[in-house]
């Protein structure tokens, strides 16, 4: 009975990772092409847009475009982020110190400090999360 019950459970395990993995890869862009990513998003008036280009448990790369005047509120997360700008020109807050950032700029948000992002005018970004031990 234990082994039956164990194999059902194992099954079931599978079965939801398979699941999930699916999930990632409808949403995942695909693996050994090349992709503009300023392209491969675009504006919405008024909007704030974001594309999953991968996700997983141990980090994730999403794409953003800001309309002028749109922004994400301050929040933390446990890990540091990267935002590399892809077009136009961002506002960043972290630990409520405000810094312009510019196509072709990056900077690092660091593990559990407040920060934010707003749009002084339309602009594009890659947000890379990587998740440490």
């Amino acid at each position: 009975m234990f082994s039956v019950l164990k194999f059902l459970t194992q099954s079931s395990q599978i079965l939801k990772n398979d699941k999930t993995k699916k999930q990632m890869e409808q949403s995942a862009f695909q693996h050994s092409k090349i992709y503009n990513l300023a392209e491969n998003i675009e504006y919405s008036a008024g909007s704030v847009v974001s594309k999953i280009i991968t996700k997983n448990d141990t980090g994730n790369l999403t794409l953003f475009a800001f309309d002028k005047g749109q922004g994400l509120s301050e929040h933390s997360a446990p890990f540091d982020a990267v935002i590399q700008v892809l077009d136009g020109e961002g506002e960043i807050f972290i630990n409520k110190n405000s810094y312009i950032i510019k196509q072709g700029e990056m900077i690092i948000m660091p593990a559990n400090i407040p920060h934010a992002v707003f749009a002084k005018e339309k602009f594009k970004m890659l947000l890379t999360m990587i998740k440490g031990s």
